[in-house]
């Protein structure tokens, strides 16, 4: 009678760690993915990596936060430029 319950109590042990082995092996699935995303978001934004098909060119750097902060810098020189009268 003792083997049956030593028989049951390891079967119910082995279930219950191999369920939270499948548990742990899903949320580290979904961190894996969720991470990704994130990260895919952030290249986007600061500019390493491209929305669209565009690498190059006004049309990606426009929609890139290195591209608009180099726009707005040129505008600054440009305007610095014009209203001390210094031509290039």
């Amino acid at each position: 009678m003792s083997d049956i319950s030593l028989s049951s109590i390891a079967s119910s042990t082995s279930a219950a760690i191999g369920k939270q082995v499948s548990d742990l092996k899903t949320a580290a699935s979904a961190t894996t993915a969720s991470f990704a995303s994130a990260l895919t978001k952030v290249q986007s934004a600061v500019g390493v990596k491209p929305k669209t098909g565009f690498t190059a060119g006004p049309t990606y750097e426009a929609s890139t936060l290195a591209g608009q902060t180099k726009a707005a810098f040129n505008n600054t020189i440009a305007a610095t430029k014009s209203v001390l009268h210094i031509n290039p």
